[in-house]
């Protein structure tokens, strides 16, 4: 099992948070990754569809944050990035981990990245692996059947 991580690093230290979540879990589990990094969250559809036309990887965890300005820039992005990452998922027949948070600020947006467990949410990006590896293993015992 390959999976492909997406990061959108607009805001470094959240989309580190998330990456540093997932990667946890994939290396507890022995999955092997790559991390390939694009601008924003509305370029991670487009990168989903290049990874996902190489054949090289079995799945892709997409991770960043959106953060509730003071325009409808952030329904937009929330909206038209998680409408891309799944039309790429059910094109291509790929799993994708969809862990790009929307929150209203920064301290959510905190919570959910962190690996600290006492702040009593999960890591996003490791929910986003999980799911990726979930589905993963579905497909493969569905094509054992």
């Amino acid at each position: 099992m390959k999976i492909a991580i997406i990061t959108a690093p607009f805001y470094r230290h959240i989309s580190d948070g998330l990456f540093e979540g997932a990667t946890n879990y994939l290396n507890r589990e022995n999955v092997e990754y790559e991390r390939f990094d694009v601008p924003g969250a509305l370029e991670v559809p487009l990168a989903c569809q290049y990874i996902a036309k190489t054949e090289r990887f079995d799945g892709i965890v997409a991770l960043g944050a959106v953060i509730r300005g003071e325009t409808a820039h952030f329904d937009h992005v929330c909206e038209q990035s998680a409408r891309g990452i799944m039309n790429v998922s059910l094109e291509n027949n790929m799993p994708i981990g969809n862990g790009i948070i929307t929150v209203e600020d920064e301290k959510q947006a905190l919570a959910r990245s962190s690996v600290d467990e006492s702040l009593g949410k999960e890591n996003k990006g490791k929910e986003a692996a999980q799911a990726t590896v979930a589905l993963l293993r579905m497909q493969h015992e569905l094509n054992r059947q």
